[in-house]
């Protein structure tokens, strides 16, 4: 007798599978094919103060180190020095390490004149981690830092 019995329940369970399995069948999915079919651009649905990317505005930036200091994960490499041919000082790499960054906010905020900010860019899938380090001064370019006018 137990033998029918568990051939009664699994055919229970199977049914009770199957039923739930076809009741999804004929609603509207939920999800979306990802950014194939998505009714507005994603860039276009996020808040204002949406935290993408980091960017740098190398024409603008004075070199300070502000943000470097400011922050708590070292994504951020400034490299500065005075250069013997211009007699001057120049920045000669800033990098962004994506993959450390955290998203924080913290180098934003001292940076006196706003070279550094948040994109709305969010896409960075790469098989290779070293692609996410941003570079803003190519190799062996010398950058004089911008001199803010003073008021």
């Amino acid at each position: 007798m137990s033998y029918l019995g568990n051939i009664v329940s699994s055919v229970q369970t199977v049914f009770e599978g199957l039923t739930i399995t076809f009741s999804h069948l004929f609603r509207e999915p939920m999800t979306i094919q990802y950014p194939d079919r998505t009714p507005i651009p994603v860039k276009d649905t996020l808040p204002l103060r949406y935290r993408g990317f980091l960017d740098v505005q190398t024409d603008i930036c004075t070199g300070c180190t502000l943000c470097q200091k400011a922050c708590p994960i070292d994504c951020i490499l400034i490299e500065a020095g005075k250069d013997p041919e211009l007699g001057q000082r120049v920045m000669t790499r800033f990098a962004v390490d994506l993959s450390k960054c955290m998203y924080c906010g913290l180098c934003t905020e001292p940076c006196p004149t706003g070279a550094i900010r948040f994109t709305r860019e969010f896409e960075a899938a790469t098989y290779d981690v070293k692609t996410l380090v941003r570079e803003y001064i190519l190799n062996g370019e010398k950058i004089v830092p911008y001199k803010a006018p003073k008021k």
